[in-house]
């Protein structure tokens, strides 16, 4: 499972998806989300503005990807 570090208070789905390497642009991510084939924390979620705290699991097909706040 890969780690994704983040700065702030969230990071919105599609933008993890996008930093995580998952989706090459904001447009992907859009399609995946809207098409419900992204899942965070086991529930499809359709909503690419979905803020993600920490400890977020996010899954698209062979892809798992833990949301790790880094803000101390």
């Amino acid at each position: 499972m890969q780690e994704l570090f983040f700065k702030g208070e969230f990071i919105k789905l599609g933008q993890a998806l996008k930093l995580a390497g998952v989706v090459g642009s904001g447009v992907d991510a859009k399609m995946l989300i809207g098409n419900g084939e992204v899942k965070v924390d086991g529930s499809t979620e359709t909503r690419r503005g979905r803020k993600l705290f920490g400890g977020e699991i996010i899954e698209f097909e062979d892809y798992e990807v833990k949301v790790v706040s880094n803000d101390n």
